[in-house]
């Protein structure tokens, strides 16, 4: 196949601008051509056991299926990281939220709660050497990707099967940093999400009930009110819609200097407050 003939295929699923980017994604990551090669038109051949693996993904891109699932990986904050439909697949946005605790310096003990794919607690066990980074997760499919994905990319981090909204908490001054992406989606904004998100991404890792859509927010936020140490932090990505929601509830927890920021987008998706 050449590079017209899989776009092509992808056209009238995605239109032509993201078939051609799915295209050259494709490529480059799941078969090493180069781009230059794609553009100019002279892609080398490939083998009869490549070109049925072509095909094969060809028809799982053209059903729906997300790139990332299909490759087996993706990149997020420079490295690869490896992705199954056990974990969301690591995006933009939450290179930022990475970016913000490294640049606020992090702290000796971070905990990285809902780690999924451990996109986060690896970044921060790599851009932090000096901290000692744990991450919890309440999947154990989650928790095996997660431990793949440290291995593979030599980050030591600790890894434990935890259920924050049924956690036991004994613990007092544990933390410097507490992070965490949980699950924020409403229910009801399930009409306006696309269909290769929903057939295929953890439903545990994205939604919440339309009646407590800070239902994690609020679990964590009272964990780390005991948990944090002195002028302790804790990060969240965040659901836009519910922003000044979350700025309202870690007041009430006794969280101050509470800092929402924006996304590359210009959505309110980060909140940081301190104890």
């Amino acid at each position: 196949m050449t590079y017209r003939e899989i776009y092509s295929r992808f056209e009238p699923r995605y239109g032509r601008g993201e078939a051609r980017a799915l295209t050259r994604m494709l490529l480059e990551v799941g078969f090493g051509i180069d781009l230059t090669e794609v553009v100019c038109g002279d892609m080398p051949p490939l083998s009869p056991g490549e070109e049925s693996k072509l095909e094969v993904m060809c028809k799982q891109i053209e059903q729906g299926r997300p790139i990332q699932y299909v490759l087996g990986k993706t990149e997020f904050c420079g490295n690869i990281f490896q992705v199954s439909e056990s974990c969301l697949i690591p995006r933009p946005e939450t290179e930022e939220l990475c970016r913000w605790i490294a640049e606020d310096g992090g702290g000796e003990n971070i905990l990285d709660i809902g780690t999924g794919s451990g996109c986060i607690a690896i970044t921060l066990s790599l851009s932090l050497p000096a901290a000692r980074v744990e991450a919890w997760d309440i999947s154990a499919d989650a928790l095996a990707m997660a431990w793949l994905n440290a291995d593979s990319l030599n980050a030591d981090i600790v890894l434990e099967k935890n259920d924050i909204l049924n956690y036991a908490n004994n613990d007092y001054n544990r933390w410097d940093v507490i992070v965490s992406n949980p699950p924020y989606v409403c229910e009801r904004e399930k009409n306006d999400m696309d269909s290769n998100v929903l057939e295929h991404e953890p439903g545990i890792a994205l939604f919440v009930p339309d009646e407590n859509p800070l239902l994690f927010c609020r679990a964590i936020a009272k964990y780390g009110r005991t948990s944090l140490k002195r002028n302790g932090k804790i990060y969240f990505e965040i659901n836009p819609l519910y922003a000044e929601d979350v700025v309202k509830m870690m007041e009430e927890e006794c969280y101050h200097i509470v800092e929402v920021r924006l996304d590359q987008f210009g959505k309110q998706r980060f909140i940081r407050g301190e104890i």
